[in-house]
């Protein structure tokens, strides 16, 4: 149990994850029904819709990459290291406060699936951004 509370095994803990979710991306569509709510728009909206699925999966992925192979190297307090730690920090701390704002209880009450996300999403973030944070704190 003390290994999980290691900050270099949270860390690769949160890539992994954060891969995870990126791969997520391409069943995403289908599982909060897409395909039927984009059919009525036009083909440009289409394309920029299934464009930035694409590039927010990417980006998960990469982000997830860095402390999954790079941990130790995020750690160790170098200059590049502690940037990259700050801004994973910022980046997933608005994703965050997103959580909150961008889907308030409207968009997923009612709804066992959505408010299941809705909860199970709101502790990832949670987590991703308090070891983010948490790292960056102690290479400071």
């Amino acid at each position: 149990m003390n290994g999980l509370l290691d900050l270099g095994v949270q860390l690769r803990l949160v890539g992994a994850v954060l891969v995870g979710v990126g791969l997520f991306h391409a069943a995403l569509p289908r599982v909060i029904g897409w395909p039927a709510d984009l059919a009525g728009s036009t083909l440009m909206t289409r394309r920029v819709s299934w464009a930035h699925l694409f590039f927010i999966g990417l980006t998960c992925v990469l982000l997830g990459l860095l402390p999954l192979l790079l941990g130790r190297e995020l750690l160790a307090g170098s200059p590049l290291g502690t940037a990259l730690l700050a801004g994973q920090t910022v980046f997933w701390g608005t994703r965050w406060l997103f959580q909150f704002t961008v889907f308030p209880p409207r968009l997923w009450r009612g709804d066992a699936l959505r408010t299941v996300g809705h909860i199970a999403f709101s502790g990832l973030w949670t987590w991703v951004t308090a070891v983010f944070a948490w790292a960056l704190w102690r290479v400071l």
